[in-house]
């Protein structure tokens, strides 16, 4: 059993509240037997466009390969202004042409999927991100079981914060050890 994380943290380097949640989920998943991938999208080329394969050669039609081979597939985003990063957004626009194929009566591709989503802030908007994202991938196929989303609220993610990542670590594990734990249970045994 694989999961999929496209990380879409806005930082290509240097401290990522987000990258480092999702490093400290990611063990979590090891205990449960499921193999992982992480991948960075800011580390890779993808061009706007809502079709799959575009007119310029990018990054995406092999990440979406990626996606297909995998059982679970997570998203793991910042909260700016409220919403999801960009880079998280341009995949979620890549993905539309999901969308069009069932339109056209054909089953999703995606089908028999489990989705989950890993979120870090300084302030609120979690669960508006939750529900956006839950509301995409069951328009796309992908299944979202309970318990299958971690969001972390708290001010040391604050952009002027001057949290190392040890730090952060520490805290994850105190404050959110039991949730992700539940969220990676979730999804093993969701995806049986």
């Amino acid at each position: 059993m694989k999961a999929i994380i496209l990380l879409a943290t806005l930082k290509k380097k240097g401290r990522s509240n987000t990258e480092t949640l999702v490093e400290f989920f990611v063990e979590y998943l090891k205990d449960q037997n499921i193999d992982y991938e992480i991948i960075k999208l800011i580390d890779h080329h993808i061009v706007p466009g809502s079709y799959i394969h575009m007119d310029v050669k990018d990054d995406w039609p092999e990440i979406y390969q990626k996606i297909l081979n995998a059982k679970i597939l997570l998203f793991a985003t910042p909260i700016w202004w409220n919403s999801h990063s960009s880079e998280l957004q341009r995949c979620i626009e890549r993905l539309d042409e999901v969308y069009d194929i069932i339109l056209a009566g054909e089953d999703s591709p995606l089908d028999r999927k489990i989705g989950g989503v890993i979120i870090t802030g300084d302030s609120d908007g979690v669960e508006h991100i939750t529900g956006n994202i839950a509301n995409f991938f069951c328009n796309i196929g992908v299944t979202v079981p309970p318990y299958t989303s971690l969001g972390v609220i708290w001010d040391g993610h604050a952009k002027d914060a001057k949290k190392t990542k040890p730090q952060l670590l520490q805290y994850y594990k105190r404050m959110y050890g039991k949730d992700a734990q539940a969220m990676a249970e979730s999804l093993k045994k969701a995806s049986k």
